[in-house]
């Protein structure tokens, strides 16, 4: 699996697009129960989403949809991969498929 990701990695190096945004607004993201958890953050700015685990760019979904992952970061723990599933809407499995299939970019976002 991680021979696999090397060679996506190597071949999406080029493509970061992360645009400076003018505006942005951040939010906790919520458990389960509803309630805001300390250090997930979702950030809606002018130029897309984020999703931020502790000081770390996780996602970036920019606003023409292309879904950018961190290269490093992406699947660091397992909070991180809980909250960036949420944030994206499915199972980490579904990423990592979506990874092999190139319809998910992976970039140094941090």
């Amino acid at each position: 699996m991680r021979s696999s990701l090397q060679t996506i990695l190597n071949k999406q190096k080029k493509q970061k697009t992360m645009n400076t945004p003018t505006q942005m607004k951040v939010s906790n993201l919520e458990s389960s129960k509803g309630n805001k958890v300390f250090n997930q953050f979702e950030i809606n700015a002018s130029n897309g989403r984020y999703f931020q685990s502790y000081r770390s760019i996780i996602a970036y979904i920019p606003n023409d949809g292309t879904i950018q992952l961190d290269e490093r970061y992406w699947n660091y723990s397992r909070t991180t991969s809980k909250y960036r599933s949420q944030f994206l809407g499915e199972t980490t499995k579904e990423t990592e498929r979506k990874i092999k299939e190139g319809k998910y970019i992976l970039a140094n976002l941090n």
